[in-house]
């Protein structure tokens, strides 16, 4: 049985706790967790024990995120780290280029070289805020080939959603494993470590990073108790350790720059936990869609899957939305979205199929960028299709798109702005619109 075999067979074994913001548990040896207490004078089989700290310790209760590790090495039992090359991944703020009002949208990242692993496949494409100041957020991209051997990595700027597009992947964490396929989203949460094991040859996908508050699912209003994403569905890892012995590279991502420390010992060695700043699983087709059911194309809010808030009620920091397989039923309504302008910045990536409001050129793997108030809308195929349809019930299912939404533009970086990937021909989608003005 080869890696990627038994990454698989790993993978498909795997169970979970269920919830997300929960006060979860869990040990995989049973006696390792303390009972009463968390931080005995002698903690259960000979275990170190620690607190992860997500959040200020005086933060409200409903949003303090903190976890009590119980490991074999304590996290501090480390040599000192030195600079590792950043490689293609950039951090805010962002100064290579300025903000662009221009539409943009990329085909998918070229082919890795062989030997790729996930942190080395890590492309920035922009972002915005200051990582050193916890505000903003970063578009990232991955295209992998190959196994972290022997490396582990974390930020300790923010939290990172990947978006898995192309091959599924088995991550190891400090706090056990989780299985994220297409149309799955793994959030792995600010300074936790993991490691990437690529489950097909090649694997390619999306990562948000969220320097802000942390994702938290959004408030459901007037829509009421149930809808959206439900916290059930929301997968935390059981307790996995490594007991292994030799030289393991620690990647940190600190401040924008890549740091890089050898440990004589795998830092995965967490046999039991307790807390609520923990990873999750969510497969995206169990996002239960809200929508109209009498005129008019609702706005896209009503999709957010999570949400890091801002200072401002409302006004998010990042959004993350999905657009999953829903049902068109609305009378006497352009049902695509309809053309805007927006205060927010929207980056849109495409999982699978193709997406309603772009007939082609928006591709899986691809992405858009439609910075506050750039016009954007349906291109002209679309416009003219909708426009004459027949107004019968439509399920659309034959696609999975997902949106980063943000409170402010996203600064390109460099390698994005020139990256031969970058159409360059994207305004032509909405060339040729005619005039049906009649007065």
């Amino acid at each position: 049985m080869n890696g990627i075999e038994q990454a698989r067979k790993t993978a498909q074994e795997l169970t979970y706790l269920t919830g997300f913001g929960n006060e979860h548990s869990s040990e995989a040896v049973p006696g390792a967790l303390p009972v009463g207490r968390n931080s005995p004078q002698r903690a259960p089989l000979g275990l170190y024990a620690e607190q992860l700290s997500g959040s200020a310790f005086t933060e409200p209760r409903a949003h303090n995120r903190r976890s009590w590790l119980y490991r074999i090495h304590p996290s501090a039992q480390h040599p000192a780290f030195t600079r590792a090359d950043n490689g293609a991944i950039r951090t805010a703020p962002f100064t290579d280029t300025v903000p662009d009002p221009n539409r943009l949208r990329w085909n998918p990242l070229p082919d890795p070289a062989p030997g790729t692993d996930f942190v080395a496949g890590l492309w920035t494409l922009g972002g915005n805020g200051d990582a050193t100041q916890r505000t903003g957020m970063a578009v990232h991209l991955y295209y992998a080939n190959s196994p972290m051997e022997r490396r582990v990595f974390s930020s300790a700027d923010g939290e990172l959603l990947i978006v898995p597009e192309q091959g599924g992947l088995l991550i190891r964490t400090e706090f056990g494993l989780l299985h994220a396929e297409p149309g799955h989203v793994a959030l792995i949460p600010r300074g936790v470590r993991f490691r990437v094991e690529p489950l097909a040859d090649a694997v390619r996908g999306y990562v948000c990073e969220n320097y802000g508050a942390p994702f938290q699912l959004p408030d459901l209003g007037p829509i009421g108790a149930n809808g959206l994403a439900n916290a059930r569905d929301f997968q935390a890892p059981t307790a996995a350790y490594e007991d292994v012995e030799g030289p393991v590279e620690v990647l940190n991502k600190y401040c924008g720059n890549l740091w890089t420390a050898t440990y004589d010992h795998s830092p995965l060695d967490v046999v039991a936990w307790h807390g609520n700043h923990v990873p999750y699983v969510y497969d995206l087709r169990r996002f239960n869609v809200i929508g109209t059911i009498s005129y008019d194309h609702p706005d896209p809010s009503i999709f957010t899957v999570l949400t890091s808030p801002s200072d401002t009620p409302g006004l998010a920091g990042v959004d993350f939305v999905v657009f999953a397989p829903r049902w068109l039923v609305g009378e006497d309504t352009f049902r695509p979205p309809y053309f805007h302008r927006n205060v927010m910045s929207e980056y849109m990536g495409l999982i699978e199929g193709a997406y309603d409001a772009k007939a082609e050129g928006f591709v899986p793997g691809g992405g858009s960028l439609h910075n506050m108030m750039s016009a954007h809308g349906p291109d002209r195929e679309t416009f003219e299709k909708a426009s004459a349809a027949e107004l019968k019930p439509q399920k659309i299912d034959d696609g999975l798109a997902f949106m980063f939404e943000t409170r402010w533009p996203v600064t390109l970086t460099g390698q994005a702005q020139d990256a031969d990937h970058l159409q360059t021909s994207y305004d032509d989608v909405w060339q040729g619109l005619e005039r049906h003005f009649r007065p």
